[in-house]
């Protein structure tokens, strides 16, 4: 027996770990072999999946979305998309695309503009987010918006590709950003359950509140330092026009990295456009697809530095396929795209982003990985728009707007729609809980396990 286990073992590493050893003994979470994420951009729940048949949408009993004013809470009735304004003048500049005077209610995006074309941007940030919550009412975001007649737009998601895979597999109904605001805190939340601080941060990058605790003016940091928006990092990559007393100062912050390579678990952050983003750097130049406030190792002691950075757990998207295809996938990865494939509104289209996921998810299937993989699709934010359900509570950090999260597996329940309540830590909870790793701190220790697989069958 002693010589079968051996042998057994000797292919079990000549084959790269690909396959769970004693497979037929594993039980409940040890038979996740490798859990892939890939983190898009800026949607809500109700913005893709609010037509979603079954799930908590337009068509839920408990569906409302009156919004009101900023200053005494009067019904507001009618809206108008705009494009920006004036230069001249200052003035928001209508957009053409949309009729006059709409009713504020939630209206399909795809009316006036098609799924491979660009829709607005909408303002995302720390207090805004929490200034259009109001509370749980859900009833601020057209007046706490810089295109207040975008907020209720949606695309029926329902028919594209990630919207597919929601059907055959599990859609997530109930998950919400793990903090408020934008981008750059919820990556950093995504690897941290925590938020950055810059000690001795300039005053003029500080927001700054009023004596009601409302915000009288901007910033990337809170008065304490605390990272609440999007700012780039002083270590490599960065756009080098960036001026070096607005870098952000590297952490030492333990991430979920650190916590798996403690127990010498393999995982890599694949960024689309990474080696080209650092050649750009290294002369001196910006790259305009690579988003850098979208890679959080970059901004930790570790991982970066102003001139090197770990290549062993940061790597090119390109990187990824190889991998897969080289047999060489480690257990936990991270998918990033770069600026026209991440669905971001404004600067991506949303055809584009979902076939890019889509394709993905098709090269997991395709490859040997598949049999024991988890992944998990959703979105660093709500970018904006609007979604009726209210967030639960937590802390000052968040959670923030529901977002959309897909889970595809051979051992994710199919056709099923989850309504527990989670949000980012989750996914942190269940990294920890399969590797049995130290919880970063108590956010993570009392988060909601993801509860949506099936263990019981076969995985073939």
């Amino acid at each position: 027996m002693r010589i079968l286990t051996r042998a057994l073992t000797v292919l079990f590493l000549l084959t790269g770990g690909l396959y769970p050893l004693y497979a037929e003994e594993a039980q409940g979470l040890q038979k996740i072999g490798h859990i892939i994420v890939i983190y898009q951009e800026n949607w809500p729940f109700d913005g893709l999946y609010g037509k979603f048949p079954g799930a908590e949408g337009f068509e839920s009993s408990d569906f409302h979305c009156e919004q009101v004013d900023r200053e005494n809470n009067a019904l507001i009735t009618l809206f108008q998309p705009i494009q920006g304004e004036d230069k001249k003048t200052g003035q928001p500049l209508l957009d053409a695309r949309f009729p006059k005077d709409m009713p504020v209610k939630p209206f399909d995006l795809l009316r006036y503009i098609k799924v491979n074309e660009k829709t607005g941007d909408l303002v995302h940030r720390f207090y805004q987010e929490q200034e259009q919550i109001d509370g749980g009412r859900m009833d601020k975001f057209v007046a706490v918006s810089d295109n207040g007649g975008l907020v209720l737009s949606y695309y029926d998601a329902s028919q594209l590709p990630e919207g597919r895979l929601a059907a055959d597999y599990t859609l997530c109904d109930h998950y919400f950003q793990g903090a408020f605001g934008g981008s750059l805190l919820n990556h950093i939340f995504f690897i941290t359950a925590d938020t950055l601080t810059w000690n001795n941060a300039p005053d003029e990058v500080k927001a700054r509140l009023d004596d009601q605790g409302h915000m009288a003016k901007d910033g990337f940091v809170d008065p304490q330092g605390h990272l609440i928006n999007n700012c780039q990092t002083a270590n490599m990559p960065h756009n080098p026009a960036t001026p070096k007393e607005l870098l952000f100062p590297a952490s030492d912050l333990p991430t979920i990295g650190d916590r798996l390579s403690d127990k010498k678990v393999s995982w890599a952050w694949y960024a689309e456009d990474f080696n080209e983003a650092v050649a750009a750097y290294k002369q001196g130049k910006g790259d305009d697809d690579f988003e850098y406030h979208h890679q959080p190792f970059i901004y930790f002691k570790k991982y970066a530095s102003a001139d090197s950075y770990d290549k062993e757990h940061l790597k090119d998207e390109e990187d990824f396929l190889h991998d897969l295809q080289d047999r060489k996938l480690p257990s936990v990865s991270w998918i990033k795209a770069a600026a026209p494939n991440d669905e971001h509104p404004g600067y991506s289209d949303i055809a584009k982003g979902q076939q890019y996921v889509a394709d993905l998810v098709q090269a997991v299937q395709q490859s040997p990985y598949w049999k024991d993989t988890v992944i998990l699709i959703t979105y660093d934010d709500y970018g904006g728009r609007f979604d009726h359900v209210t967030p639960p509570q937590r802390d000052w950090l968040g959670p923030g707007v529901r977002l959309p999260l897909i889970v595809v597996s051979p051992f994710a329940k199919k056709n099923f729609i989850d309504k527990t309540v989670y949000d980012s830590t989750s996914i942190l909870k269940l990294i920890t809980e399969r590797w049995s790793l130290q919880p970063l701190n108590e956010r993570v220790e009392k988060a909601t396990m993801l509860n949506c697989f099936d263990f019981t069958k076969d995985s073939n």
